[in-house]
C-alpha cells in the first residue's frame, strides 16, 4: 500500500522482501478469503502504550476507503454472518467470496502499475546512513535511498517469514522498543487442569471472558492444549502470564433460577443430566463432576446451587501461557509511537527513516483492524516517501 501511493506519486520505489512470494500474511488470512478490513473499526479497535497514536492515519484513510478500492477492482466480498449476542468489535467483518489472492493482486498490480519494482528472495544484510542516504547491502547487492520505510511487521507465524528484523534496526537507529509478546493467540492450561478438560477437545460455547477489566463475548474452544477460539483469542491481547480469566459459559443464562426450576421440577436427575440441558454434555458432565455435587439436585441446597452457578457463570481459570508466536495472529508491542510521527510515520530521530504497520507499538483487535491498520499507515506514509 505505502508503495503503491509513493509510485502514484512519481517517486521511485523498490519493495525489499526475504521471501519469495509477497503478502503471505494476507494470503492464509480468513481461511484464505482475506478478512480485509472491518467495517466497523475504529480507534477503540486497538492496543497501545499511546492509544491517541492510530487516530489520525484511521481518520485519514478509512476502512471505506480501502472498500471503495476492492470494489473498484471487481473483488466481490461479503460480510460475515454474526450472532447479534456478540460483541460489536466481532461484527463488521469483510471477507473475500473467492480468494484473498485478489487483494494480493490489487497492492501489487497497484505498486507494479504505477512504476514499482520488487526485489523478492533478497536478504538485507546491514544498513548504515551516510548523510541523508540510507545504504543496504544485500545477498543481491547494495541498494541506496533517501526514504527507507519498514514495513516487517512482528514475530507471529514465523513459518512465513516472520522475523526481528524491524525491532533490530529501530534498536540500530535508537528507537525504544516496547517489549513485543504473542497476541491474538491460543492459551495453555497446565498439566493438573488439562486432566480436567482434556475431553473436552472441540466442544465449543458461546461465553463472555473476562480479564484486566476488559471482556469479550463470543466463540469459545475447548483444546488439546487448553482454549481457543474467538473469545480467547481476543482477550489473550490484554492477559498477563500469572492472570486469572474468568469465564461465563451461560451468558445468555440466569443458571441459578434455571437450577432452582429443575430442583423443583425435575428433582430426581442427577445434576450432569439438568446440566446438559444447558451446556454440551461432556462439559456438564465435566462441571457437575469436578463441583463434587453430581448427586440428585434435589438433595443440592441454595448454598450448592450458587457453587454451581459460580462454576459455570464465573468460571476462575489461570492458563499456564499461550502458544506462542507460532500461532498467534499478531505482536503485541514493538517500536515505541513516541518515536514516530503519527502523520507521516516518519522516526523524529532519524530523517527518512519511517515504520509502518504491526511492526510499530499498535495492535487491532480481532477481525480485520489488524489488516486496516496496515492499510492506513501504509497508505500515510505513502503520501510523504
Amino acid at each position: 500500500m505505502c508503495g503503491w501511493q509513493a509510485a502514484k506519486r512519481g517517486q521511485r520505489v523498490c519493495i525489499i522482501d526475504h521471501m519469495n512470494k509477497v503478502g503471505e500474511k494476507i494470503r492464509i488470512s480468513g481461511g484464505g478469503r482475506s478478512n480485509f478490513t472491518n467495517l466497523y473499526c475504529s480507534p477503540d479497535n486497538f492496543i497501545s502504550q499511546n492509544l491517541h497514536f492510530p487516530k489520525s492515519a484511521l481518520k485519514r484513510f478509512t476502512q471505506h476507503d480501502f472498500i471503495s478500492l476492492v470494489e473498484g477492482h471487481g473483488i466481490a466480498y461479503h460480510e460475515k454472518p454474526c450472532d447479534e449476542n456478540v460483541d460489536q468489535s466481532s461484527k463488521g467483518q469483510l471477507f473475500c467470496d473467492n480468494s484473498a489472492v485478489e487483494i494480493i493482486d490489487m497492492l501489487c498490480n497497484g505498486f507494479e502499475g504505477n512504476g514499482g519494482k520488487f526485489s523478492l528472495g533478497t536478504k538485507i544484510t546491514q544498513v548504515e546512513k551516510q548523510g541523508e542516504v540510507y545504504l543496504l547491502k544485500s545477498d543481491k547487492g547494495e541498494f541506496s535511498c533517501e526514504a527507507l520505510v519498514i514495513a516487517s511487521g512482528g514475530l507471529s507465524i514465523p513459518k512465513i517469514g516472520a522475523s526481528n528484523f524491524g525491532y533490530e534496526l529501530a534498536k540500530k537507529f535508537d528507537l525504544n522498543i516496547i517489549p513485543p509478546r504473542a497476541g491474538l493467540v491460543p492459551l495453555t492450561f497446565n498439566e493438573e487442569l488439562l486432566a480436567k478438560t482434556k475431553e473436552l477437545s472441540g466442544v465449543s460455547v458461546n461465553a463472555v471472558v473476562s480479564c484486566a477489566d476488559k471482556s469479550f463475548r463470543e466463540g469459545l474452544l475447548f483444546t488439546h492444549r487448553g482454549l481457543s477460539g474467538p473469545v480467547i483469542l481476543q482477550i489473550s491481547s490484554y492477559w498477563q502470564e500469572g492472570e486469572e480469566i474468568s469465564i461465563n459459559l451461560l451468558p445468555e443464562l440466569d443458571v441459578f433460577a434455571a437450577l432452582k426450576l429443575s430442583r423443583e421440577k425435575s428433582p430426581k436427575q442427577m445434576l450432569h443430566n439438568v446440566l446438559s440441558d444447558m451446556l454440551p454434555n461432556k462439559l456438564a458432565r465435566m462441571i457437575a463432576e469436578d463441583s463434587g455435587h453430581d448427586i440428585r439436585i434435589a438433595d443440592l441446597s441454595d448454598k450448592k446451587l450458587r457453587i454451581i452457578e459460580g462454576r459455570i457463570s464465573a468460571w476462575k481459570v489461570k492458563p499456564k501461557g499461550s502458544e506462542g508466536y507460532r500461532t498467534a495472529e499478531v505482536t503485541l508491542g514493538g517500536v515505541d509511537t513516541d518515536e514516530i510521527s503519527s502523520k507521516t510515520f516518519e522516526t523524529k530521530k532519524s530523517k527518512g527513516l519511517y515504520f509502518i504497520g504491526e511492526v510499530l507499538d499498535v495492535t487491532g483487535h480481532l477481525g480485520g483492524h489488524n489488516f486496516q491498520w496496515a492499510w492506513s499507515s501504509g497508505w500515510c506514509a505513502g503520501q510523504y516517501i
